[in-house]
């Protein structure tokens, strides 16, 4: 089985500002890099799956089926504030305990692996090569499950617009 895991390309919100949740479209300047993801999944086999976020399904298509674990992670009251505007006493709290801590009103990295665990539990029972379209979160964990290795939580996220292969 081959899973392709595709991050969407830039959205439309300032640099360095939170959007985990926030809907936000696709940056006019990605267009290029949407449409040429359009077409990777376009020539793909198997099933396509997307998170529900605008900026997703603009890559995934028409075929793709809308799935609310792909989601990124719910930042609470942190979305759509500048990163450098989160107090740094709750910047280490999440880096002290990624799975535990959950910015107020929010979602915990528990709350989001456990999403991400029942997906790849999914793909894995349908055996069959599939496309994931969705955000730097969910796509790290996934990737890591897939490959059967330790999800990390504060691992680097696959790059914006990048299209990854994994053969498991």
């Amino acid at each position: 089985m081959q899973v392709l895991l595709i991050r969407h390309p830039a959205v439309l919100i300032a640099p360095g500002v939170c959007y985990g949740r926030l809907d936000v479209d696709l940056h006019p300047a990605a267009a290029a890099d949407a449409a040429r993801l359009r077409a990777v999944v376009a020539d793909s086999a198997g099933a396509v799956w997307t998170s529900p976020a605008r900026r997703c399904r603009a890559v995934a298509g028409a075929r793709a089926t809308a799935d609310e674990r792909l989601r990124e992670l719910d930042f609470g009251v942190w979305e759509g504030i500048a990163w450098d505007d989160v107090p740094r006493a709750a910047l280490d709290a999440w880096a002290a305990d990624p799975l535990g801590f959950a910015p107020p009103g929010g979602e915990s990295g528990a709350a989001l692996l456990a999403r991400v665990r029942s997906f790849h539990a999914e793909v894995r029972a349908r055996g069959a090569d599939c496309v994931v379209v969705a955000h730097g979160g969910p796509l790290k964990l996934l990737a890591a499950l897939l490959r059967g290795e330790a999800p990390a939580l504060l691992a680097p996220a696959p790059p914006l617009g990048s299209v990854s292969r994994v053969a498991c």
